[in-house]
């Protein structure tokens, strides 16, 4: 540390978390850690591959599958260093601005990955309840435009958090509260005013759960229109196609509002639950997606045991 004046120093390392009480087994942990991010990873990039390659993939909810794979991934690269480091290592320290970048990608692919869920609700509600204008409304080009603009507009939207935490002070406290660097986490170590950075740190998190409300009334939509249908084998096919994306969503704002809400509110916060919740919504969303989805959609499964010789 070096000293500010005679009467605080500031801090110039922050030392992330394991799990409390298990430091011994650290290294054990890391071997699951490990093959969830493995499977996480070559679950995205077979999704990748195959509506890259595929041609009867190449329609609007692929492309935005694919963008939700690519933040997938963005996620997972961007926790496993810290994650290895800790239970791997059992090193447990890392630079401010080392910090200050994780947790920059990190809260820009978890935005990300909340506007595409939006849009795949979206195009899921379109192509239920106007199936006829759905090609119309939706072609590739305007598809293109739409994840260009989504891509922009979540690396805008947390590019002065990187920026803003480095202007505040950090004295005394330097330990963190996950095995990765978080915002709001990181923001609560801050020893000089950070009032500023507390209400456009509300702001972000507002418009995600802006986003999760709209997706809530494009299914509560969806849901009315498929009731409407008269035959009940049609009801259950088009219910059929949204199972995916209901699952993607629940996946990734159950752990993700939980986590928010611990931050928040003082009262309900507990360690070992808080890095419980933390690791789940890094490590599940991007090994779940993958699996989800090639289960639940017809065509990307059946390319996928097509690649393998099975039917």
């Amino acid at each position: 540390m070096h000293t500010l004046n005679s009467s605080k120093a500031e801090i110039t390392t922050f030392f992330l978390i394991g799990i409390p009480g298990l430091g011994h087994v650290h290294i054990w942990i890391s071997v699951p850690i490990c093959l969830m991010y493995l499977v996480a990873i070559l679950g995205i990039c077979t999704i990748l591959f195959m509506i890259r390659t595929e041609p009867s993939l190449h329609a609007p909810m692929y492309y935005f599958l694919s963008t939700l794979a690519v933040s997938d991934l963005g996620l997972s690269l961007s926790s496993l260093p810290t994650l290895l480091q800790i239970f791997a290592l059992n090193a447990t320290g890392i630079s401010p601005s080392a910090c200050f970048a994780q947790e920059f990608f990190i809260h820009r692919f978890t935005n990300l990955e909340s506007s595409v869920l939006l849009v795949m609700a979206f195009v899921r509600f379109l192509a239920i309840c106007n199936p006829l204008r759905y090609s119309s409304i939706l072609p590739n080009a305007r598809v293109a435009k739409m994840g260009l603009v989504f891509f922009i507009k979540s690396m805008l939207l947390v590019l002065p958090f990187p920026f803003t935490l480095k202007r505040l002070t950090y004295c005394r406290k330097s330990l963190l509260s996950h095995s990765y660097c978080l915002q709001q986490d990181v923001m609560k170590l801050a020893c000089s005013d950070n009032t500023v950075h507390f209400f456009y740190g509300f702001f972000v998190v507002l418009c995600m759960m802006t986003d999760s409300v709209f997706i809530a009334v494009s299914y509560v939509f969806i849901l009315k229109t498929v009731m409407g249908i008269g035959f009940y084998k049609e009801q259950l096919k088009a219910l059929n196609t949204c199972v995916s994306c209901i699952c993607a969503v629940l996946i990734f704002y159950v752990p993700i509002i939980s986590l928010a809400s611990m931050h928040r509110f003082g009262k309900l916060k507990c360690p070992v639950a808080m890095i419980l919740i933390a690791a789940i919504f890094l490590l599940v969303p991007p090994q779940m997606n993958p699996i989800v989805y090639c289960v639940k959609t017809q065509q990307i499964r059946e390319k996928v045991l097509g690649k393998f010789g099975l039917k």
